[in-house]
């Protein structure tokens, strides 16, 4: 007898809505007044011969229609009327859009920071000794809403007295970074309670990108993982060896399901089961964003007992990371041992990626240009693909500089007293790029300053153990600064909301504004900063957002893995009582 499956009546079925497409709006077509105008962009007599063309069609329909006999053909007319039309100017507005694909141009398009800094250099050397350190009132109380994990709301009472009967062996295959792997493992620990599956500890692909060959238990507490779900979820190491026979001892034999993105439990419950329950046992690989976000509360439960609870560090990383931490806070004991964390994505395959230019001439072109084939083999020399730094960067999406991160900063009131810890890979010219930021926070320390050769040793060449040490001196921090989008930044905010109170605590800037303001070479000090105050407070407003429909609990683990502390308190009285 097969066990249940876990989902509740009234689930719904709905799945993520894809990713929207930015619509142009179509102008000039058509005249006020219903007849065709001319299209905007046309060329000498092409524009009058569409306008002809407009004007016979319109008139030709309209004869049709005075003509009751003739009726019934006129829409077939119109559309070939409409379509003779369109293929009249489409081909050339493409070729025309494609001719003059020029860059953006205008305030913000250019990399002109540095200038900026040069001038301001003097005044925030100036007001260094005369400002307070922000680390102590950074964040406002009045936008702390007060909320508390409260993970075992959403889960069965107290879990099952036994899990039931299991309908099969559920294996998946975790691909990408650090973050990537944790998102595909709390994904999988919510299908297997959804299909009341026994999950077999995940499967660690060797990316080509991040060239680890890291297993689950060099990063992840294995044993720990395995009693925190034991109510939920039976994990188990690896398959039963009767049960591996089947296969002939061989995993790759067991049939792999393809799986759509963001399928929704009715997928699984209608596809999958069926297939678990008949083969005893089944693959799904690759396994990253396979799970819809909105599912069933008791399912959306288990990923927030994963995510924020069973999956912590192996034992090598908590201990180097804790040490890493405490150093942190003894450097800066005058702040209270309170600092400031930073994401800095600006490496070279970052800046490479981005098509954005820089200050470097052509010295960087040439290196961008080698690092983009090197790593995606020509897709930046595509037929048709327009590469614009200029419109990328009025944007926002280049990567922020050390030096922009550091004017930023200080801009928004921390002073050169500010600790600073910089989570990064190998940074672009390193030397160059690094050397104004340091210049502004002299504290600046990174895990190759804290931690020691010899304690570092056993995690090189590993980037994804690398990157849980960052991970965990960043979460301690009492401010976390993303100057990139990506995993790491995503799953780190919704860590620290839930760690933290349900808030944030974190300065994501809009860079669509900062591009703005670092273009002015002629700004003056105190309004730059007026303006940069004026970004961190929108920041702490924003740093208790409740997760929406479609949204990830990964980043906002509101209202699904925490309640409001008022709440929480009154459902525990309530409890005690009864």
């Amino acid at each position: 007898m097969h066990g249940p499956s876990r989902l509740s009546n009234g689930v719904s079925s709905c799945s993520p809505q894809s990713p929207g497409h930015r619509r142009g709006k179509t102008t000039g077509i058509f005249k006020k007044g219903g007849g065709f105008g001319s299209l905007r962009g046309g060329v000498g007599g092409r524009g009058e011969l569409r306008d002809a063309m407009a004007s016979f069609g319109y008139f030709f329909i309209s004869a049709l229609y005075r003509r009751r006999r003739v009726l019934f053909f006129a829409p077939l007319f119109y559309v070939s009327a409409m379509l003779m039309y369109m293929g009249s100017i489409g081909f050339d507005s493409v070729n025309n859009h494609r001719d003059k694909a020029a860059d953006a141009v205008g305030p913000g398009t250019v990399y002109r920071s540095p200038l900026v800094f040069e001038k301001l250099w003097p005044s925030m050397e100036a007001e260094a000794n005369r400002t307070s350190n922000m680390l102590s009132n950074v964040w406002s109380p009045k936008f702390n809403r007060g909320w508390k994990p409260c993970i075992e709301q959403s889960l069965p009472k107290s879990g099952f007295p036994e899990v039931p009967t299991s309908n099969g062996y559920l294996i998946i295959e975790a691909n990408g970074g650090l973050n990537q792997q944790r998102l595909s493992i709390c994904d999988a620990v919510a299908v297997a309670g959804l299909l009341n599956a026994t999950l077999v500890i995940p499967i660690f692909h060797l990316n080509s990108v991040w060239r680890d060959s890291s297993k689950f238990g060099d990063i992840f507490d294995e044993d720990f993982f395995i009693y925190a779900l034991r109510n939920h979820v039976t994990v188990i190491r690896e398959l039963p060896e009767d049960v591996l026979q089947e296969f002939n001892n061989n995993i790759s034999t067991i049939v792999n399901l393809r799986v759509k993105g963001w399928s929704s439990p009715t997928y699984y419950l209608k596809k999958v089961l069926p297939k678990l329950i008949e083969l005893k046992a089944v693959r799904i690989a690759p396994f990253s964003n396979r799970l819809a976000q909105d599912v069933p509360p008791h399912i959306q439960g288990l990923r927030c007992l994963c995510n924020f609870e069973a999956l912590r560090f192996s034992e090598s990383i908590r201990m180097l990371g804790a040490k890493m931490v405490d150093r942190m806070v003894e450097k800066n004991s005058k702040s209270g041992g309170k600092y400031v964390s930073v994401h800095l994505r600006f490496e070279e395959d970052m800046v490479a990626f981005s098509c954005c230019i820089y200050d470097g001439g052509e010295e960087e072109k040439i290196e961008m240009d080698i690092v983009r084939e090197r790593s995606w083999r020509g897709k930046f020399h595509k037929k048709g693909r327009v590469i614009r730094p200029g419109a990328n960067r009025v944007d926002g999406k280049c990567p922020l500089t050390p030096l922009e991160v550091g004017m930023m900063l200080r801009g928004m009131g921390f002073d050169n007293t500010t600790a600073l810890y910089v989570a990064a890979g190998k940074i672009y010219k390193v030397e160059k790029h690094m050397a104004p930021l340091k210049q502004m926070f002299p504290g600046l320390e990174t895990k190759e300053t804290l931690a020691s050769y010899e304690e570092l040793d056993p995690f090189m060449g590993h980037s994804s153990r690398l990157a849980a040490l960052d991970y965990t001196v960043c979460l301690q921090s009492e401010v976390f600064v993303i100057t990139q989008g990506g995993n790491f930044p995503h799953f780190l905010v919704g860590h620290r909301r839930y760690i933290y109170d349900g808030h944030a605590r974190t300065i994501k800037p809009d860079k669509r504004k900062l591009v703005q303001l670092f273009d002015k070479t002629n700004i003056r000090w105190a309004e730059m900063k007026k303006q940069l105050h004026e970004m961190l407070r929108h920041n702490d407003i924003k740093g208790s957002e409740l997760r929406k429909q479609n949204g990830s609990l990964y980043m906002h683990p509101m209202p699904d893995c925490m309640c409001k502390k008022s709440e929480y308190n009154n459902s525990s009285n309530t409890k005690s009582s009864s």
